[in-house]
Parts: C-alpha cells; sequence; structure tokens
C-alpha cells in the first residue's frame, strides 16, 4: 500500500540504521561533492524511479524528472527554466559523458497528449498540464497519422516523445559543443512498466530494441 508522509518517516529511521549506518564511509564521501556520469531525463510518474530501475547507488545518476520526461528546446525568454537549468547545471559543471531519456509504458502525460484531454483547461485546471505536452504537439500529428489514437498509438507517442527529446537536447549551444567534440551522448530509452522490460533506442533508424 502506499504510504503517507508518517510511513515514509517510518521508512527514514529504517534508512537512517541500516543503509546508511552500513555505508556510512561512502555517504561521508558524497557528502564532500558529486561526480555523477549519467544524466536521466524522466518522467515523474510514481511507478518508474531510475534509481530503483537501474540499481543504482547515491551519487552515480543526475536525475530530473517531470510529466512525460521532456524537454523543451533552448530559448531565452522570460519565465522559470527548471529543466534547462538542471540541464544546464549536469552538462557544464557536473560534465556527464552521457544523457539518456528515459520513457515508459502507460504514460499519463503521453495519453493526454494524444487524447487532447487537457485541451483549452484553465490552469488549475488541467491548463498548466496541456500548455507543458503541447511539446508533443509535433510527435502526436506524426503519431495519429500512422497509428490513429489506439493502444498502438500510446506506445508509439511515448517513444517519438523520447526522439523528440533528444532533437530538443540538440538545440542547447553547450550540448552541441560537447556532443561535436565527442564528450557526450544522447541516448534513449522505454520502460514497460507490466513486465520489467526495458527497450533502449538505437542508434541511426532509432529503433526501440530489448536491452
Amino acid at each position: 500500500m502506499p504510504r503517507d508522509v508518517a510511513g515514509l518517516i517510518e521508512g527514514y529511521h529504517r534508512f537512517r540504521s541500516e543503509d546508511w549506518e552500513q555505508e556510512k564511509t561512502e555517504w561521508e564521501t558524497l557528502s564532500k561533492g558529486q561526480k555523477p556520469r549519467v544524466l536521466i531525463i524522466a518522467c515523474s510518474d510514481s511507478r518508474v524511479d531510475p534509481t530503483q530501475i537501474f540499481d543504482a547507488k547515491p551519487g552515480e545518476l543526475f536525475v530530473i524528472r517531470n510529466v512525460a520526461n521532456l524537454v523543451p528546446p533552448f530559448e531565452t525568454g522570460g519565465g522559470y527554466h527548471g529543466v534547462s537549468a538542471a540541464l544546464e547545471f549536469a552538462v557544464t559543471q557536473l560534465k556527464v559523458g552521457e544523457i539518456l531519456i528515459m520513457g515508459h509504458a502507460s504514460c499519463g502525460g503521453c495519453a493526454a497528449a494524444l487524447s487532447q484531454g487537457f485541451k483549452d483547461a484553465e490552469k488549475g485546471a488541467g491548463g498548466f498540464v496541456a500548455d507543458w505536452i503541447s511539446l508533443l504537439d509535433e510527435a502526436r500529428e506524426k503519431v495519429v497519422a500512422e497509428k490513429g489514437t489506439g493502444p498502438e498509438a500510446q506506445t508509439a507517442i511515448e517513444w517519438e516523445g523520447i526522439r523528440s527529446s533528444i532533437k530538443n537536447l540538440r538545440t542547447f549551444p553547450f550540448v552541441q559543443e560537447r556532443e561535436a567534440a565527442g564528450e557526450l551522448k544522447l541516448r534513449g530509452a522505454w520502460f514497460g512498466i507490466a513486465h520489467g522490460e526495458l527497450r533502449v533506442m538505437q542508434d541511426g533508424e532509432g529503433a526501440f530494441e530489448p536491452a
């Protein structure tokens, strides 16, 4: 059963007395700084925690999570650019060597983009979601033209969304520079919740094959 905050605090006490205590030296080292090699941009969905899926330890992954694991294109206008700020920090300060966009099955954000269920909704009633997932509009057009809006289209837009985010990553000058220098690789992956299946986007045509 999902836990409330009181349940989470109980979990903290178990962590503090067991895992933290057993790896105290590593935690002390981490307190002095982080050197992750991979940035993962994943969905906020509670079922797809990258650290759990990849069996990662603290300090191994720098993670950005948002609705539908999206990356906006580079732009310098007004507003608060949370994804862009975290991306900038990971690439220019931490100098990660790889960025992995990780989508997943049954993504609610992708489903909303496909159905247009929040279109014209007011802020606070789906409007913020609608604005954000408009980043998938181009992907949606392609998927609907090829697959319609049925079950196959759901997976298709999840995959196409990953490709779209990688395309948008390449609009950032600091990403372009490091990728051109061979210092940064951009990758895509998709996690199937029901069967625990990870598919990795291949180079070239961008097909998703089992890991």
